[in-house]
Parts: C-alpha cells; sequence; structure tokens
C-alpha cells in the first residue's frame, strides 16, 4: 500500500474516532476544552501615540523577517452544530521588505507549510497531506505587485493600517489577494500583523466534511513579522 494511502487511512481513522469522542462528551466541551479558545488574532506592539515622526533615511532600505515572526491559518468548523475557530501556526517564516522614500517597493515571504501545527495532531496530518498536499508544495509564498504607500508619514511606535496587494501561492496555485495589515516602527525594528482572506477552492483545497464536522470554505491566512535590518 502506498504511502499517501496509509497515512490517508490513519488519518480517516483518527478523524472518526475523534468524531466518536465528540459525540460521548458533546461538542461543547470539545470546543471549550479538548480544543479550547484559539490564539488571539496577530497585532502590532504599538508604543505612545504621536511619537516622533520618522525620517526617511531611518526606515529606507532592506529588512528581513527576523525572531518572534510567525503565519499561520484562522478557520472556523461546524462541529455537531457547534461552531469551533481553529488556528495553526509556525515561525518557519523567512522573507524580506525593500523600503524607498516613503513607499514599500518589494516584499516577499515564504512559509513552511509542513512546519504549521494545531493543538491536534490527526488535524494537522490531514492539513498537510490532504489540504495542502506539503509533499508536493512544501511552501506557500507573497509576493508585493504593488508599491504601499501610507497616509501619513510614520511616527516612532505609533501603529498605522496600510493596505498592500500581491500574488499568493497556496498548493501551487497563485491568486492576487488585497492584505489589510497594521505596522509600526520602535527605531529599531518594524512590525507587521495582518490577514488574507481566502477561499479553500479557489486554490483546488477541499473543505474537510464528515458529517459530524465540517469547516467552512473560507478561511484566513495570518501573519506577524518582525523585521529587522
Amino acid at each position: 500500500m502506498r504511502k499517501r494511502a496509509i497515512v490517508l487511512l490513519v488519518t480517516a481513522g483518527v478523524v472518526v474516532v475523534a468524531g466518536a469522542a465528540v459525540a460521548i462528551v458533546g461538542p461543547a466541551f470539545y470546543r471549550d476544552v479538548i480544543v479550547g479558545a484559539p490564539d488571539p488574532t496577530p497585532t502590532v506592539t504599538a508604543g505612545a501615540a504621536g511619537g516622533v515622526a520618522v525620517a526617511a533615511a531611518d526606515v529606507q532600505g532592506d529588512w528581513r523577517v527576523g525572531e518572534g515572526s510567525y503565519a499561520g491559518y484562522r478557520v472556523d468548523e461546524v462541529l455537531n452544530g457547534t461552531d469551533v475557530t481553529v488556528d495553526g501556526r509556525t515561525d518557519q517564516v523567512t522573507g524580506t521588505v525593500t523600503v524607498a522614500g516613503e513607499s514599500v517597493t518589494a516584499a516577499s515571504f515564504t512559509v513552511d507549510v509542513a512546519s504549521i501545527t494545531t493543538d491536534q495532531g490527526s488535524r494537522d496530518s490531514y492539513f498537510r497531506s490532504t489540504a495542502m498536499q506539503a509533499s508536493r508544495h512544501p511552501t506557500a509564498t507573497f509576493e508585493l505587485t504593488a508599491p504601499v504607500v501610507a497616509a501619513s508619514a510614520p511616527h516612532l511606535g505609533a501603529a498605522q493600517t496600510v493596505t498592500a496587494t500581491g500574488e499568493l501561492t497556496l498548493v501551487g496555485t497563485t491568486r492576487t489577494v488585497t492584505v489589510t495589515m497594521d505596522a509600526v516602527f520602535d527605531g529599531a525594528r518594524a512590525q507587521l500583523a495582518g490577514s488574507i482572506p481566502i477561499r479553500f477552492a479557489d486554490y483546488g483545497v477541499q473543505a474537510l466534511d464528515l458529517g459530524f464536522v465540517k469547516v467552512e470554505d473560507s478561511g484566513f491566512v495570518e501573519f506577524s513579522l518582525t523585521l529587522t535590518r
């Protein structure tokens, strides 16, 4: 029997066992105790608003993704009629950002898909092997396709909301997406945090539906990036 078939059979078996457990203990108990609350959505750490204006020379140049960064996904499941929000994350993120003048002129990020984890191993196995086909498509990428210009000059410690347009590649499929994110600069580092809404079918991903548990057909790609020189 091929390795992929074995993985799928084992995953399905674990999911069925989990479904039986849910039927016994109840979906609300599963949501609140077994799964628990999802991680908070990514945010930047802002300082005192109205700080000193940042000189263009302080932010121009090339930046890279540094320690403390992460990316992942957030989806909603319906479990026997009970809504459950699930998020998966990884710190295996790389990338660069180029700032010229008052604009971000280039940005590229890569995420190691196979390292994204949640609190459930069976869910992670399905995500890697079936949903994301990580053995064939081990990474997800985002490439900026148009300059990002803030509405006003940045100030130290003050968060700004900006919108970026780029190409998101998941499971070997590339789509143009719009990203809304918060950005802040503290004098030494920059932070970016936000999310990208996606429809799974746009990337050839079939949302899980086993009757007792069903994943919604859309979700979010999330990220929190710390940038250093």
